[in-house]
This record gives structure tokens, C-alpha cells and sequence, in this order.
């Protein structure tokens, strides 16, 4: 990093001054500028070096090679003996770029918009032994780092069977185009001025990527959980060509209720009331980020959950000193290492946008689906999923129910039966 880019930086840097420093950060570091690289930018008057990560970005693992395929980590040190759902998160992978104006269903547009993705296994001859993996909110497209328990031969991401795409969803921080961006159209990055995104749009330029880039001619199976499954949903109401063959969406409904919409509101109102917000420095709204990542962490668990790993204990004499309370700070703290306020606002609108239960009802999706659903979920409750599958109808989709005390995130945490319930899907499909 240059002197100039270490010493232009201010605490309170303007718009244009970050953006700068963005545009030479990705000049210098190959497009794989992380959150934490951002986050220094913006907190540091003296150091704004970037992530670099040097692994392998076509990353394609598969039985010839002989590769290890690693194996998804639990995190429990520092956290109250909670799992982590997540391993290390990077922006590695490969770059799309959709050329010239990609409209949104919002009525705006971007140009030139960039989706990162990465791949694991071999395409074979036919290009239609495809799965399409999508992640969660705040997951990214390093497939491995977070379901890597079911990557690897034999398993229900096979990679000496198929070959499996995984892309970062489109206003996500971790390699795709996002509010951290830099806005071609005036060279300054887009910040809060990054325009409104539905799950629609995320999935449209994921199609096209599929077919015009990857070339690939039928995907045998669509797959996620939560965010994931939202946009599992949507492949298959974008599907008149028949393209996907079958769906496995995991925890979510056939929209986004009251209830989800009123928990992602809370968790903005958090960022919002942050006095950075208030004061129009959006991207350092850190303390209202970490409220926010906090309300996230108890609507994914649950009661049940929270009270056999913490119960009433304390961490010293102090009357709020509650061991549950330092792991949800621990956890607000965490976040702001690989996330910021602007995205995290800009990705749970777009989550909100969900809604496919009118194209259910019509008869659009005709094609093979295991819904999953998890006993535990508060957030994404299992009668939602029940109603997936009844719209969809006994013809062509079936339920099935993970057995979980983990809550929502037993999508993520249980992940021997969620191998299971694939791998027994996609032999019949």
C-alpha cells in the first residue's frame, strides 16, 4: 500500500475520499477487496490495507485430482460453546459481468454489475450435471466455508458426479456488485445511493450467467436455505424453459410475512438510530450494525437453545454481567469485521421483497421439490414450508423436517441430516 493511500484517509472520511481509496485498493488487490479492508479504511487514519486471499479462485474439486475437500468448522472458543455457522468468509472466486444497463424490477439499474461465483467438480459433456447452490444473508459464494460437510464425493454436493456452481448474491459484499461499489457512472462508490434490488434481480443475473457464461444447458437441481431458499423459490418461478429440473428450497415461505419484514425492521431501526446514520456517515454506523447482527442471533436460535448453553450464568458479580450477553456482543462484534450498515440495510430490503406465493397458487412450478423445513425455526416457522409444499401440491413436491433444537440455523449446523434428506432427493431425481 502507498504512503499517499495510508495518510489521505481522515476518521470521518467524505464519500469521494473512500471511493478513491476503494478504486486503488481494487486496482492493487484484483478486484478481492473484503468488508474488513472498508472497515479499516474507515476507522484508521494510518493503515487501509486490503484482504488479499491467495487460494486458488477456480477452486473446481473433483475425484481425478485427488484434493481434500475441506471441512465445514465450528467456531466455539470466545463464544459460550455456541456453534458458529459460518467458517472463514472471504470475496474469492470468479467474476461475471453483465455489460451495459442491467434494469431492476424496482425501476432502477446498474451498469456493468459484477457477480461473483465460484464452482467445485467437473461439467460434463451434456453441460446438465449442474447444481446451483445459493446462500444465505450474510454468506458469500465459498461454498466450502459454510456447507463444506456436504462438498465431496459421496456426498450430496458430489463433486466426482456433478458440478456445482455457487454464486454471491447481487448487492452482497463479498465480490458481487454492492453499495461499497464503485458507481461507473460517477466514479464515486454507490454507498446508501445503491438502488433497490428484489430477489427477482438477484436470480435474472444469476440465469444468465448459467446459460451465457457457463454455457450450461439444464441445471439438475436448485438448493438453499433462508435467503437461500428464497431464491431457490424464484428459479423456479423464472423457469418457462424448463431449465431447472428440480428445487430444494430450506427453510422459508412462500413469502416474506409480517413477521420476518417486522425482525429485519428492527434490526434497520438499530442502524438507523446509530448517531453516525443520523449524521449522514452511513458506512460507520457500526454500534447500530452490531445491535442489529445481536437481534439476527437470538430470531435465528432458540429459547430452548439459548438457555441449555447460557441459563442464568453470570461472568462476574456484576448484576448485568450475563454470560449471554457477552456472547451476543461477541457476535455484533465479530460482524462488523466482515459486513457494513449500508449492505446489511440494502440485503435485508431485498430479502423483504420476497414474495412467490401468487405464482405458487397458479401452478408455476411443476418440476420435482423437496421442501425441508426445521421443527425449531421461530423465524421462518415449519408451517410456512407446509404451505410451500401444499402449493406446489403432492404431485410434484414433498416435505420433509429437520430435527433441530439449533432453531433457524439448523439449516446451516445440522448438517449430516441435511445431507441426507439431498443426497436421497437428487438419487430419485
Amino acid at each position: 500500500m502507498t504512503s499517499a493511500c495510508m495518510n489521505t484517509l481522515l476518521l470521518h472520511p467524505s464519500k469521494k475520499q473512500i471511493a478513491a481509496s476503494l478504486l486503488h485498493l481494487r486496482r492493487h488487490a484484483k478486484g478481492n477487496l473484503t468488508t474488513r479492508s472498508l472497515h479499516t479504511l474507515m476507522t484508521s487514519s494510518t493503515t487501509c490495507t486490503p484482504s488479499v486471499n491467495h487460494h486458488n479462485q477456480n477452486n473446481r474439486l473433483s475425484s481425478s485430482n485427488g484434493a481434500n475437500v475441506r471441512q465445514f468448522a465450528t467456531a466455539n472458543a470466545g463464544e459460550g460453546g455456541m456453534n458458529d455457522e459460518y467458517g472463514d468468509m472471504t470475496a474469492d472466486g470468479e467474476s461475471y459481468v453483465h455489460e451495459g444497463e442491467f434494469q431492476l424490477a424496482y425501476g432502477g439499474k446498474l451498469m456493468d454489475p459484477e457477480l461473483r461465483y465460484m464452482t467445485y467438480g467437473t461439467l460434463n459433456e451434456a453441460r446438465d450435471n449442474v447444481l446451483v447452490v445459493c446462500h444465505a444473508l450474510t454468506g458469500n459464494a465459498s461454498l466450502h466455508s459454510w456447507w463444506g460437510s456436504l462438498l465431496g464425493d459421496n456426498l450430496a454436493f458430489d463433486t466426482s458426479k456433478y458440478f456445482i456452481v455457487c454464486a454471491n448474491i447481487l448487492g452482497s459484499c463479498y465480490g458481487s456488485t454492492n453499495p461499497l461499489s464503485i458507481n461507473p457512472e460517477t466514479g464515486e462508490m454507490y454507498g446508501i445511493d445503491f438502488p433497490d434490488i428484489a430477489v427477482k434481480d438477484t436470480v435474472k443475473i444469476q440465469l444468465e450467467m448459467l446459460k451465457e457464461h457457463l454455457n450450461i444447458r439444464s441445471v439438475k437441481c436448485v438448493i438453499g436455505g433462508s435467503f437461500g431458499g428464497m431464491q431457490t423459490l424464484e428459479y423456479a418461478v423464472q423457469n418457462s424453459d424448463n431449465f431447472i429440473r428440480s428445487i430444494i428450497p430450506i427453510g422459508c415461505g412462500a413469502q416474506h410475512t409480517a413477521w420476518q419484514i417486522g425482525i429485519s425492521e428492527t434490526q434497520r431501526q438499530a442502524i438507523y438510530a446509530d448517531p453516525e446514520w443520523k449524521a449522514g456517515n452511513h458506512m460507520q454506523a457500526q454500534s447500530g450494525l452490531s445491535v442489529a447482527r445481536q437481534i439476527g442471533m437470538v430470531s435465528y436460535r432458540t429459547a430452548k437453545g439459548y438457555q441449555s448453553k447460557f441459563g442464568r450464568r453470570l461472568s462476574s458479580d456484576s448484576i448485568d454481567s450475563w454470560e449471554v450477553r457477552s456472547y451476543l456482543e461477541y457476535q455484533g462484534e465479530k460482524f462488523l469485521s466482515r459486513f457494513d450498515p449500508v449492505t446489511y440495510v440494502k440485503l435485508t430490503q431485498q430479502m423483504d421483497s420476497h414474495d412467490v406465493r401468487g405464482k405458487l397458487e397458479s401452478g408455476a412450478v411443476q418440476i420435482p421439490t423437496l421442501v425441508l423445513g426445521i421443527d425449531s425455526d421461530i423465524l421462518y416457522p415449519l408451517h410456512e414450508q407446509e404451505e410451500v409444499q401444499q402449493l406446489i401440491g403432492n404431485e410434484f413436491s414433498q416435505l420433509s423436517i429437520i430435527k433441530s433444537e439449533a432453531g433457524h440455523d439448523g439449516f446451516l449446523l445440522e448438517q449430516d441430516q441435511v445431507n441426507k434428506y439431498i443426497t436421497d432427493f437428487l438419487a430419485g431425481v
